[in-house]
């Protein structure tokens, strides 16, 4: 036999398998990412030892304009939103902002509005807590800006900016509150709060 024609059969098939893995890599990476709304969310997110899945993303609109996207994050996958506000179980919703518009005062007033409609108006056990929470915001908020509300039942509700740990909020009913911002009977969007259900 052909030695040539041996070795071209054997770079033939190596360049097969070396195309075969370049595809299902590729596969991979598209499959890590949830694109909407022109930003990619990580299919999985992890906090401390635990992972968490993308249970469902979808953009906050105000005015017909895109302010950020959400992402919430769970152990499983679930749709009832009182039973993940409630839960005591560890969680995460990402919001990625994706406007210039969005500043410190508009994002302090968004979260104090959000807070009462999921307390029913009664924020005043909870205002020290909020105001911890709304001190994040304090510093300029820029377009590209990523927010990591996580939260583990033994530590609170940990917020990082861009990956940093800026703070951290103890208490199942702070988190309670925060979660229903956007899961709540009178949500922020009607239409994010069912988007990150999966219903979206």
């Amino acid at each position: 036999m052909d030695n040539n024609a041996v070795n071209c059969s054997y770079s033939l098939s190596a360049m097969k398998k070396v195309i075969l893995v370049l595809m299902v890599l590729c596969s991979l990476k598209q499959q890590a990412q949830y694109k909407i709304g022109g930003v990619e969310l990580p299919n999985t997110l992890k906090s401390e030892q635990t992972a968490l899945v993308i249970n469902g993303a979808g953009v906050r609109e105000k005015y017909f304009m895109d302010m950020y996207v959400g992402g919430l994050y769970l152990k499983a996958k679930r749709s009832d939103a009182s039973g993940i506000v409630n839960a005591d179980e560890t969680m995460a919703i990402r919001l990625h902002i994706v406007s210039g518009l969005i500043t410190s005062d508009k994002m302090t007033a968004a979260v104090d509005e959000g807070f009462k409609n999921a307390s029913g108006g009664n924020t005043a056990p909870l205002l020290p807590k909020i105001n911890q929470f709304k001190a994040v915001f304090k510093e300029k908020i820029n377009k590209g800006d990523v927010y990591d509300l996580m939260y583990d039942p033994a530590k609170g509700v940990s917020v990082l900016k861009n990956g940093k740990l800026t703070t951290t909020i103890p208490g199942l009913d702070f988190k309670k509150a925060l979660f229903g911002i956007w899961l709540c009977d009178k949500p922020a969007d009607q239409d994010l709060k069912d988007a990150m259900l999966g219903k979206g």
